[in-house]
C-alpha cells in the first residue's frame, strides 16, 4: 500500500507540473525551432507510456531508497540527478542529430528534467511519509 501510495503522490504531482510547462514553456520553444517537425495532435499513448513507466522508474530508482531512510532530501536530489540524466539523454542526442535543435531547448529541458523529477520524487516520499 505505502508504494501505490508512493508513485500516486509522485504521478500526481510529476503530471500536474509537467503539463503547466509544457504549455507555457515546452511548447513554444520547441515551436519557434522545430515547429514543422511537430505534429498537430499529440499521440497520447506514447505520452502516457512514457510518464507510466517514468514514475515507475523514479518511485524504484529514488523514492523507496529515501523513503526508506526517511531522506525527501535524498529523494529531491536524487531525482534531480536522475531527471538530468534521463531528460538529458533526449536532448543531447537530438542536438547531435537533428537540424534545428537548439542548445537553449537542451539547457531548458534538461534543467526542467532534474526540478521536475527531483520535485516530484521529494513530494512524493512527503507525502508518503505523513500520511504512513
Amino acid at each position: 500500500m505505502i508504494h501505490i501510495l508512493l508513485y500516486i503522490s509522485t504521478a500526481i504531482v510529476f503530471l500536474a507540473l509537467d503539463v503547466v510547462m509544457l504549455k507555457k514553456v515546452m511548447y513554444p520553444l520547441f515551436s519557434a525551432n522545430i515547429g514543422p517537425m511537430m505534429l498537430e495532435d499529440l499521440r497520447m499513448g506514447p505520452a502516457a507510456v512514457f510518464y507510466l513507466f517514468y514514475v515507475v522508474g523514479v518511485v524504484w530508482f529514488v523514492s523507496i531508497p529515501a523513503l526508506n531512510v526517511g531522506s525527501i532530501a535524498q529523494a529531491f536530489f536524487a531525482g534531480a540527478v536522475l531527471g538530468a540524466l534521463a531528460y538529458g539523454t533526449y536532448e543531447f542526442t537530438n542536438f547531435a542529430t537533428l537540424k534545428g535543435w537548439t542548445a537553449q531547448m537542451v539547457m531548458v529541458d534538461v534543467i526542467w528534467g532534474a526540478v521536475l523529477t527531483g520535485t516530484s520524487a521529494a513530494v512524493g516520499v512527503a507525502v508518503t511519509k505523513y500520511f504512513t
